[in-house]
């Protein structure tokens, strides 16, 4: 049986998806904590009801949290298109999100221009992609740390129907500007 509402983006039609929004599993968020030592300002960029960002304040980071919509995520700012966005005047060193899939390598360029490090949660197949030479052959693409095990699937914002299994591999991508040279993988 398959259920083209997981977050298998290609199975489902942009109009469909809408805002693309899929949750980030807390789990996820607790390993890139492990793998990476992140630092203690952070824009969460595209943070729906704040599954990255509860998370992290937990863990005792600042987090400056905004979306295009408004999920009722705490302390965050809606109406905020990340890819107009500009620098807050106060200090971001990482931006961490999930982005939206149809906008992923449009959500790390942008990122790029603003902050020096930018963690993105992307499918695994993210790396296939000729057109995102750039991103992923420039030598700023630090570290991809790939989940050993499937993550629990995340289901499109608002289905109330069955629940799949997940059938996708996820990474932690971590580009750095320090950073210049090969890509460092591991897995978490």
């Amino acid at each position: 049986m398959s259920l083209p509402h997981a977050a298998n983006a290609g199975r489902h039609s942009l109009a469909a998806r809408g805002d693309d929004l899929y949750e980030t599993p807390p789990i996820a968020v607790e390993a890139l904590m492990r793998a990476e030592q992140l630092p203690h300002h952070i824009w969460e960029c595209a943070c729906g009801p704040g599954a990255i960002v509860g998370v992290l304040r937990e863990a005792g980071h600042q987090v400056y949290a905004t979306d295009i919509n408004d999920w009722n995520c705490p302390n965050s700012e809606s109406g905020a298109d990340f890819l107009m966005e500009r620098l807050p005047s106060f200090p971001i060193d990482a931006i961490v999100t999930n982005p939206p899939y149809k906008l992923a390598a449009e959500f790390v360029e942008h990122a790029l221009t603003l902050c020096p490090r930018v963690i993105m949660l992307l499918r695994l197949a993210f790396l296939e992609s000729q057109r995102r030479s750039d991103l992923l052959d420039g030598g700023l693409l630090a570290r991809v740390h790939v989940f050993k095990s499937r993550l629990p699937m995340m289901h499109r914002h608002g289905w109330n129907g069955p629940k799949a299994s997940s059938a996708i591999p996820f990474a932690w991508y971590v580009w750095d500007r320090d950073h210049h040279g090969k890509t460092e993988l591991d897995r978490i």
